[in-house]
Formats: structure tokens, sequence, C-alpha cells
């Protein structure tokens, strides 16, 4: 009697966790900023009709990337991207044209991404990056991560509104992962919640510089292009995928993947 096939299982297709992969997440986020808004504002399509683009070109990537047989790094980066410029043009459309406000839009966004969170344990039992090799697991891991690029925009709206400024809010974002970093080291809290509130936080870290770079001056900006600040920061990207080459891996900490 035939029996059967066991789930796909395929080879790692995230990079591994290393300094290296902050420093092009942080980069990403910032051009997801200064994307979204040349596509939103700039272009001046409003952020229903950019969030629609960007969600095509997310859904497309996302597909491209769970058929794919191992880690494409271009592949990877492009798909991290379009998430990111999709959740800047999402939250800007939460937070302004549906009249909540920022702090409705971060509330709102916040039970999104717990509950997708919740979601991936209660189907596979782990929200560990080391889960994800499998077609189930990858829709899971972006759409989490969709999710908290949004989370992201509207906390580095919110907090900049609320009166530190563009600048501000990038020194807060970034004493915060310095403080996670700091946990990490000296502490054995739980790799996997320390890997997804350094994740979450590297978004409104990224909104905030995004926006200090193509903001007005008189709004605390340095009134860059929002395509020319767009531009160097793909060339940016693209520069240090060459010079830093990453490999698949997983989550540091294997041992508490689990936990």
């Amino acid at each position: 009697m035939p029996t059967a096939s066991p789930p796909r299982t395929l080879p790692s297709k995230v990079p591994e966790i290393t300094l290296v992969f902050w420093i092009i997440k942080i980069a990403a986020t910032t051009l997801g900023e200064t994307g979204g808004d040349t596509v939103s504002m700039t272009m001046d399509l409003g952020y229903l009709a950019a969030t629609g683009i960007f969600a095509a070109l997310l859904i497309g990537l996302v597909i491209w990337q769970i058929a794919a047989k191992r880690f494409h790094p271009f592949l990877y980066w492009a798909t991290i991207i379009a998430s990111t410029t999709a959740g800047t043009t999402l939250a800007d459309f939460a937070d302004r044209s549906l009249g909540i406000g920022y702090p409705g839009g971060a509330l709102l966004l916040l039970a999104s991404v717990i509950g997708a969170l919740a979601a991936w344990h209660f189907v596979l039992g782990t929200i560990s990056v080391r889960s994800v090799r499998t077609p189930r697991a990858e829709l899971f891991y972006w759409l989490t991560i969709t999710v908290s690029q949004t989370l992201g925009t509207a906390l580095g709206d919110w907090v900049a509104d609320a009166g530190l400024g563009y600048g501000g809010g990038a020194l807060l974002f970034g004493a915060a992962l310095a403080v996670l970093a700091g946990l990490y080291f000296a502490t054995s809290i739980s790799r996997v919640a320390l890997f997804w509130a350094a994740f979450i936080l590297t978004r409104p870290l990224g909104a905030t510089v995004g926006d200090f770079l193509d903001k007005p001056i008189a709004k605390g900006g340095l009134e860059m292009s929002r395509p020319l600040a767009t531009g160097a920061l793909a060339v940016a990207i693209i520069a240090l995928i060459l010079l830093l080459p990453q490999r698949p891996g997983s989550h540091p900490g294997a041992a508490e993947s689990q936990r």
C-alpha cells in the first residue's frame, strides 16, 4: 500500500542572521520609506494606488521566492524591499486615509503582527526563522514580515509626529536596538523573541531616517529628492550584497530556536 509523500522540505532560503543582515535590512527599510513616498507622493498616485502596485510586486516576488530551489540574495532582498515599500504606503493609508491617526494605526497593526505570529505558531508550532524551509512556513514568514514592516512605518511616523522629530526618532529606535543587542549578548532571553523585536524596530529606524532625508527642511528633514535618495540607497544595497556575500543560514542560538 503506497504511503503518503512527506511534506516538501527545501534548504533554507533566508540569509544567516549576522551584522551584515541587519545593515542591509536597515538600508532596505530606509529605501522602502523613500521609495514608497516617491510613488505615493512625488508621483502623486496616492496611498491606495501605490499600495496596490507594491502589493502586486510583493506577491509576485513571494511566489518566485517560494518556487526557488535555493537561497538567492538579490531575490530575497528584492522581496524584503517590496514588503517594506508596501508597508510604507499601507501604513500611510491606514494612518491618514482611514482617519484613525498614528496611534490607531499602530495599535491595529500591532494586533495584526501578534495575530500573524500566533497563527504561524498555532499551525507550525514555532515562529523561528529556522522553520522557514517549507512553502507553508515561507508564507507565514513573508506575511509576518510584511505586517511587521507596516507596523514599523506607523511607529516611526507616530514617534516623529509626537515631538521627537525624525532625528530624535532615529536616535530612539537606534537606542532600542542597542538595548536588544545588549540583551542578546548578556542574557538568555529567547533568541526568537529578540529577533522579531529587532526586525520590527529596524523598520521605524529606517522610516525616520528616510523621512529625515526627504522631508522639507521646515519639518526637520534634509529635503533631498525622493527618487535620488531611493536610487542612492538601491545602489548602496546592491554594493553591500556584492561586497559582503551572504549564505543561507538560520537564526542564531539554534538550541533556543523553539523557545
